[in-house]
């Protein structure tokens, strides 16, 4: 870690398989909202967690990451098991009063390689963090800091905007949101994408014929 802090009642799990990035990307050329549809419209989070890194897209294994309310100690030592290509799911418990993470946070994300960063709770140093270009993902920002005493775990699967996410799972995120999906159903669900963009673009054919005749 970067700070010196005691991390000995954060529990870290098992490493776990990352998904191949290259499906990772091939998944991220689609827009959260279709491939939603393809998931019969489940595995999105909730409308509060928002983004605030504007015009920002985040796709990345997810790195789950469950803190104390208000205390980012579990993060600073999750940030020592994160790869290239990993996004932090940070579970907060939905409380917006104290920020766990900032720009010091977020220089660490993009010196690991962490490819963004979604909290279900809060986040300072919006203007820092957006300038820096990490995309960010979170209920709302307030300046007041966190404590560093934990407990925390990381690896464990965490509630975040409402849905589970397990660590490989991959999030794929824009200005409408974020969306989940499964490590055992990716191939399932980009198979499914372009009959999906297919159909979609049928349908604007057919009204720029109707407004044409």
């Amino acid at each position: 870690m970067y700070i010196k802090a005691s991390a000995e009642n954060i529990t870290v799990y098992p490493e776990w398989p990352r998904p191949a990035q290259d499906l990772v990307q091939s998944l991220a050329a689609y827009p959260p909202a279709l491939i939603g549809d393809v998931r019969k419209r489940l595995d999105m989070m909730s409308v509060d967690i928002r983004c605030l890194t504007p015009g920002a897209r985040l796709a990345g294994s997810v790195l789950p990451i469950q803190v104390w309310e208000g205390d980012n100690l579990a993060i600073h030592r999750g940030l020592d098991e994160a790869k290239p290509g990993d996004v932090l799911v940070i579970s907060g418990n939905g409380i917006t009063n104290r920020s766990v993470f900032g720009g010091i946070l977020a220089d660490i994300c993009l010196h690991k390689g962490v490819t963004g960063v979604i909290i279900d709770g809060a986040v300072r140093d919006i203007e820092e963090m957006t300038q820096m270009g990490l995309p960010v993902f979170a209920r709302g920002v307030v300046p007041a800091g966190p404590s560093k005493n934990g407990p925390g775990n990381v690896g464990k699967p965490v509630a975040c905007g409402n849905v589970v996410c397990n660590p490989g799972d991959v999030v794929i995120g824009d200005q409408d949101g974020i969306v989940v999906i499964p490590q055992s159903e990716l191939n399932k669900t980009l198979r499914a994408l372009p009959a999906q963009e297919d159909l979609e673009r049928q349908i604007r054919s057919r009204i720029r014929e109707t407004a044409t005749t």
